[in-house]
């Protein structure tokens, strides 16, 4: 990747769904040290990088890049469409629980999503999660909807 950078052919290279163990065998390489991101399945109902994979990347200041953060992607999505404290935390907030989802995930420093937008108007209501701030109270309530994991889980991957 490093032949390719002085080559003038990439600007920045990244890595797809490397756990923390993939991460320390590449960050061991040489050059390693110049991936700019790890692309990796986030979202409310997949939350294993909390664990160790994303305090990691963190402290090494790499950010995740969040791919399918509104579960698009399989039978989720309507099941966290359909999740009544969401719906509430969303209506409260006078926003649509996809923007809900995606300041959800945004919340954590060095963390960045790439959701799916078929219309303008889908990248304009994507774009807007970016202001929407959630309490600690609303955190609490997700939590408990949905847990953080407690130990180390495999990724998930789609």
């Amino acid at each position: 990747m490093g032949s390719l950078q002085q080559q003038g052919k990439i600007r920045h290279w990244g890595v797809s769904n490397f756990d923390t163990e993939d991460m320390l065998e590449l960050w061991s390489e040489p050059g390693g040290q110049h991936c700019a991101t790890n692309q990796v399945l986030y979202h409310l109902a997949s939350r294993g990088i909390e664990y160790e994979l994303l305090p990691e990347c963190q402290q090494r200041q790499l950010p995740i890049m969040a791919y399918c953060p509104l579960a698009q992607a399989g039978r989720l999505r309507n099941t966290l469409f359909s999740e009544p404290v969401l719906q509430q935390i969303a209506q409260q907030k006078s926003i649509s629980v996809a923007q809900l989802l995606l300041a959800w995930v945004i919340r954590k420093e060095g963390v960045i999503a790439i959701p799916k937008a078929s219309s303008v108007a889908h990248v304009q209501e994507n774009a807007a999660a970016l202001d929407v701030q959630l309490s600690e109270n609303e955190l609490f309530l997700i939590n408990q909807a949905f847990p953080p994991p407690q130990h180390k889980v495999p990724l998930d991957v789609v």
